[in-house]
């Protein structure tokens, strides 16, 4: 009989900021894809006033994995403790605590508990796992710091943005054009190479040449969670260098005319050491601000036009 054993390590990482904002920022699990670099979406299973559920898409050692979470929130004592009810191999179980606390200064020491098994205590999955959890700790504590950091100090580094179009068609035939993106190269004129991997169903990893207008081009990877016929959520893992985050989603919705309105969600950090490298000597935030809002609206609007020719074409 094979005897699991449960390792524990703990990380911490100390915030200019209020304990309570730290916690309310994790405890709001939305906002993960934004501060926790692993994290692509999250989504509530069940939800209470205490407990809940969440299922969680993130990358693990460059992988995309997938799993479900029960968590207990203590915003009194600033502690949300959580416990993997279904998880990924080669973990066997995982669970830990967040813990907010105040220092003397008035500042917050964030500690990150794990305890977490190995599938049969496997010495190879266990040295993944050790490895994951070490990257995937000091990644979320460092990327939380400095996004609390950074939303007390300047909040116009951070936009959000849609785009949407009408389709006289199926929200199917829409999601389908955008969900089969390994034919975007021979679809969408601005897309020069592209490479999609989906071991998982519904998660994929897209990676991509992208076309500008004076014909240079950029290369991005991305984490997609696809919700068939519904939605497609994703995060950039390799980002374009004005920009240090870059999540989205693209929604259908087929409403009662007959017709399905299709949505192209951006939500963008620039990052304030490239802007005059990418844009010029004399750009700063607004110019950064307004060629992302443009960059990847236009892109966006294209995509969202041929989607919209192709369910047509299918009505």
């Amino acid at each position: 009989m094979t005897v699991n054993t449960e390792h524990q390590v703990e990380h911490e990482i100390l915030v200019n900021a209020e304990p309570a904002t730290v916690y309310r920022l994790i405890a709001e699990v939305e906002n993960w894809p934004r501060i926790f670099p692993p994290s692509v979406y999250v989504d509530y299973l069940e939800r209470g006033e205490v407990q809940e559920r969440i299922r969680i898409w993130a990358t693990a050692n460059g992988e995309a994995k997938n799993w479900t979470s029960l968590r207990r929130l203590d915003p009194v004592q600033r502690r949300i403790e959580f416990h993997q009810e279904v998880s990924s191999p080669p973990v066997a179980a995982m669970s830990g605590t967040w813990i907010a606390e105040r220092t003397s200064d008035g500042a917050t020491r964030l500690r990150l508990l794990h305890a977490y098994r190995a599938v049969d205590d496997a010495p190879d999955g266990l040295a993944w796992i050790d490895q994951a959890v070490d990257r995937n700790s000091r990644a979320e504590l460092a990327s939380l710091k400095k996004s609390v950091e950074l939303a007390t100090g300047s909040a116009e580094l951070t936009q959000s943005f849609e785009d949407a179009v009408t389709i006289e068609g199926r929200a199917q035939d829409a999601y389908d054009f955008v969900n089969e993106a390994h034919l975007w190269k021979d679809r969408l004129p601005h897309v020069a190479q592209v490479e999609l991997t989906e071991k998982t169903p519904g998660l994929q990893t897209l990676r991509m040449d992208t076309l500008t207008k004076d014909g240079s081009s950029h290369t991005t990877e991305s984490v997609r969670v696809c919700f068939p016929h519904r939605q497609i959520s994703y995060k950039q893992t390799t980002l374009p260098a004005l920009m240090t985050l870059h999540t989205g989603r693209w929604t259908f919705e087929e409403n009662g005319d007959g017709t399905t309105t299709a949505v192209s969600q951006h939500t963008v950090t620039i990052n304030p050491d490239t802007i005059t490298a990418v844009l010029g000597p004399d750009a700063g935030v607004p110019a950064a601000r307004e060629f992302l809002r443009n960059a990847l609206g236009n892109n966006s609007r294209a995509t969202l036009g041929y989607a919209k020719s192709y369910a047509e074409e299918r009505r």
